[in-house]
Parts: C-alpha cells; sequence; structure tokens
C-alpha cells in the first residue's frame, strides 16, 4: 500500500498541513520541522501523488522537449543543459526524439498536452504548426529552437547559421580557394536555407558564381554526406575545399573522405558547421564554425522560465504573445584541416 501523507506527519510529530509545506518545497518552516519531515518520508518510501498535485497547483513540473535526433553534437549540448538546468529550478524534462518524422512529431506533442507539461521547447520538423499553435493556445509556453516555424508564437531562439556560413566561405577563399563544394541541409529549413544563404553571399562578395555541381543539398542524414562527397570529388573538376554545412551528413563526409583516400588538407581542404567533441582529435584537428551550441540551450531555458513565471527582461520588459527572436551568434575555429590549394 502506498505511504499516505497522514502517516508521514504521525511519524514525524507535525500536522498534515506543515508535511504538506515541508514536501512541496516551501521555506514557511524551521529547519528542524523540514529535517523530520523529510527523514519520515524517506524512512517510511512516501512518494507524492503528482497528478493529485498538478491539478491543485496547476503544475505538473515537466517540461517538453521535442527534438529531431541526438546524432547532432549540438543537440546533444543543449539537451544536457536543458536538463541540468531546469533540474535546478524543479522541473523534470520529457525528451522526445523524433528522428525528423512528423507522424511521430505529432504523436508526442499529443502526449505532451495529456501529461499538462508547464513549457515546451521544440525543434520541430515544420509540419506540425498547427499541433504547437494548439499547445500555445492552451496556455502552455513554448520556445522554438534552431528553427522559426510560420505562424507559431512564442519565443524562438536561433543560431547565426548565415553569418557562420560567411565565416567559413571567408576563411577558405582568404586562403586562395575557388572551387569551394558546399553540403548543406534541405532548403525548407531555416539552418539549410540560411547557411546556403551565407555560402552563396561570400562567394558574391568575391564575384564568385557558385558551380552547381559542387553544391549538394539534402536531409540531415549520415548516408547523404557519404553519396555528395562520392559526387562531389567524382566531378571533371573536383572542389579544392569543401564546406560540410549539414552536421548530420558530415559524419558520413569525413568517412567517405577516409575511404577515398582524399588528404586533408593537402588535396582538400574541410570546414565543418557544429562543433563535436572529438573534431579536435580527428587527423587533422576539423576547423568548424562552432553555433555556440551551450548559449543556444541556456537562451531557450531562460525564455522558457519566464514564460512560465511571466517575469520581465533584464531591461524590465514583460513577455508579448508575440514572442522574442534571438540569435546567437557564431565563430570559427581554426585547426589543421585547412590550407592554401596546392
Amino acid at each position: 500500500m502506498a505511504v499516505t501523507l497522514d502517516e508521514v506527519a504521525e511519524a514525524a510529530g507535525v500536522s498534515k498541513s506543515t508535511a504538506s509545506r515541508v514536501l512541496s518545497g516551501s521555506s514557511r518552516v524551521s529547519a528542524q520541522t523540514r529535517r523530520a519531515v523529510q527523514s519520515a518520508a524517506e524512512r517510511l518510501g512516501y512518494r507524492p501523488n503528482r497528478v493529485a498535485s498538478g491539478l491543485r497547483t496547476r503544475r505538473s513540473n515537466l517540461i517538453g522537449l521535442v527534438i529531431t535526433n541526438l546524432v547532432n553534437a549540438s543537440f546533444h549540448v543543449i539537451t544536457e543543459v536543458l536538463q541540468q538546468r531546469l533540474d535546478e529550478c524543479g522541473y523534470q524534462v520529457l525528451l522526445c526524439v523524433t528522428d525528423s518524422d512528423p507522424a511521430r512529431e505529432r504523436r508526442y506533442l499529443d502526449t505532451l498536452l495529456d501529461h499538462r507539461v508547464d513549457g515546451l521547447v521544440i525543434v520541430g520538423t515544420g509540419e506540425n504548426t498547427d499541433m504547437v499553435r494548439q499547445v500555445s493556445a492552451a496556455g502552455i509556453p513554448v520556445v522554438n529552437l534552431m528553427r522559426a516555424p510560420v505562424g507559431v508564437s512564442g519565443d524562438c531562439v536561433m543560431a547565426g547559421d548565415r553569418e557562420g556560413a560567411e565565416l567559413a566561405v571567408q576563411h577558405l577563399l582568404g586562403m586562395g580557394h575557388r572551387r569551394i563544394a558546399f553540403i548543406g541541409g534541405p532548403p525548407e529549413v531555416d539552418s539549410g536555407r540560411d547557411r546556403y544563404s551565407g555560402f552563396v553571399a561570400a562567394l558574391a562578395a568575391a564575384g564568385i558564381e557558385p558551380y552547381p555541381a559542387l553544391v549538394a543539398r539534402g536531409p540531415y542524414t549520415v548516408p547523404f554526406g557519404t553519396e555528395s562527397v562520392m559526387r562531389l570529388m567524382a566531378a571533371a573538376h573536383p572542389p579544392t575545399a569543401l564546406y560540410s554545412a549539414n552536421h548530420e551528413a558530415t559524419f558520413g563526409t569525413l568517412g567517405a573522405l577516409v575511404q577515398l583516400g582524399v588528404r586533408v588538407p593537402e588535396q582538400l581542404s574541410l570546414v565543418c558547421h557544429e562543433e563535436a567533441p572529438w573534431f579536435p582529435y580527428w587527423h587533422p584537428p576539423i576547423t568548424v564554425v562552432d553555433n555556440s551550441a551551450r548559449d543556444l540551450g541556456e537562451l531557450a531555458v531562460e525564455q522558457l522560465l519566464r514564460r512560465i513565471d511571466n517575469r520581465p527582461d533584464d531591461a524590465g520588459a514583460a513577455p508579448d504573445d508575440a514572442g522574442r527572436l534571438i540569435r546567437v551568434g557564431s565563430r570559427l575555429v581554426v585547426r589543421g584541416s585547412t590550407a592554401a590549394p596546392r
């Protein structure tokens, strides 16, 4: 049988209301009373009824995190930041990995609504904006992360993808490269669109048109990176440099370069978008555009908590219905995978 709050109160020698205050985290009790109640609860194996508590307080202390995959190293970092920060604030994270499947994403959103989550952070597929609007309409604060869906209110925290792409290409141009290949995400996704836009803009500033044969845009998958490298390096005039702006595809990109025996940077200079923990230890260490994943996670948490608590920002502005678009800057980390063309 489940241990009741009455039994905890009796074992601690306090009233039921005092025991309830202690176990709900209230500071309006003495340290001695708190220790007595907590000790009794632990000794008896008391587990609070979260459902009943949620109905009383209209809080579940649950946060939904819907994310497309965990292959992406940035998503790993963001997930860790959210779990740590929200745990410190008394929330538990319900992690939902959609594998970019809109049907699965929709089922997860439906489940999170049923669980009455207190907030939602979503890296969405872009196919379920109606469902995300339904979550927001239910009074649940929403923070869109990395991607800005059309017609959805709530805050949006985005990476500086165009800026990062320009930094990558400018670096390669500065070394003397002119035949620069591009592997990027699909054009219907913000990061795929913005990184390609930055790639084209940097080339245009140098008076160069991108070679269609050296451009590959497609899904965020490892096989796409492998197939793209095989095609790019088989071109009549292969590139002297490659900007891999599709992080998931990068894993296939690196494997394909090893398989083909392409020497980096002697035969091909390489810049990858988004850091990974092992990139500095690859041979040679990989030059990257770091999209500041930890800052993206921290800002997503901050904006979500502001919405939940309805508190103003540092400038004193209260959260508004339309939401805020916040961009986090990118930086170029130069390592050993880039050199002047030979």
